[in-house]
């Protein structure tokens, strides 16, 4: 993991939100409101962070986004396109907290091609697209290693290039720097920073949401509570405990004692 990033190229512009969330609710068969009227929108290239306490609903809208599961009411949707509920979309992708949940295969080779070989593409454009996305993570030298030796931060940086591969149009990432050590969690705060992709980011480390996001989204029993600019909503600490959050160290002023 020690190549370069390379500059990532810009997506084209699109005239409208790559996705749109709207009166979006889910309710689990023991009748849990889990999300309630969640609508925002979400336009080309921006970094948008997703804030709350264990339990506000942000994996949940993370897979009813994706189509893994199937709004109660409202809808959600991709480039002006509906999301199908339970089908393979590789233009929406999710990294899963656990990189366990997402890497399967022998090799990292093969991980990062398993997305390509569902999508039906040519034998070279695979080889093709996993040296890129292998290149883009810093992860080349891991190709042939097996997925089972990887440390956490491999794993995890593994997990991204598998979804990178696929050329998505929306990247969501649940908690990425979980349980990764300070080199690892640099390396994907660089990555995210340099993404080209729209991304979405559901994190309780609020220093790396100040650093990758443009904007935040404050979520609590399901419902959006904030949305706007991350210094001016996770600056704000009587909303921030409200919501059973602590306003970021970073944007605390510090005084340096005289001596």
């Amino acid at each position: 993991m020690d190549e370069i990033l390379e500059a990532r190229i810009l997506p084209p512009e699109t005239a409208g939100p790559v996705l749109a969330a709207s009166g979006v609710c889910f309710s689990y068969p023991d009748n849990a409101s889990v999300l309630q009227d969640i609508t925002f929108e979400v336009m080309p290239g921006q970094r948008v962070g997703l804030i709350g306490p264990n339990g506000a609903g942000k994996t949940t809208l993370f897979l009813a986004i994706g189509g893994m599961l199937k709004p109660s009411a409202g809808g959600v949707s991709l480039l002006g396109r509906p999301v199908a509920f339970g089908k393979f979309n590789p233009q929406v992708a999710l990294v899963f907290q656990n990189p366990d949940d997402q890497l399967f295969c022998p090799s990292v080779r093969e991980d990062v091609a398993f997305g390509l070989q569902n999508m039906g593409l040519p034998r070279e454009e695979v080889e093709a697209r996993v040296k890129a996305a292998l290149l883009t993570v810093g992860a080349s030298r891991l190709a042939d290693r097996p997925v089972h030796h990887l440390s956490e931060g491999e794993k995890r940086i593994v997990s991204i290039a598998s979804v990178l591969a696929m050329h998505p149009e929306l990247v969501m990432y649940d908690e990425p720097s979980a349980n990764l050590d300070i080199r690892s969690r640099r390396r994907l705060i660089r990555l995210l920073q340099s993404s080209a992709e729209t991304i979405l980011v559901a994190s309780h480390d609020l220093e790396l949401i100040l650093e990758v996001c443009e904007r935040v989204i404050l979520i609590d029993e399901g419902r959006i509570v904030a949305d706007g600019d991350p210094q001016e909503i996770m600056g704000n600490e009587q909303l921030m405990e409200a919501h059973g959050q602590e306003k970021p160290h970073s944007l605390i002023p510090h005084q340096i004692p005289h001596h």
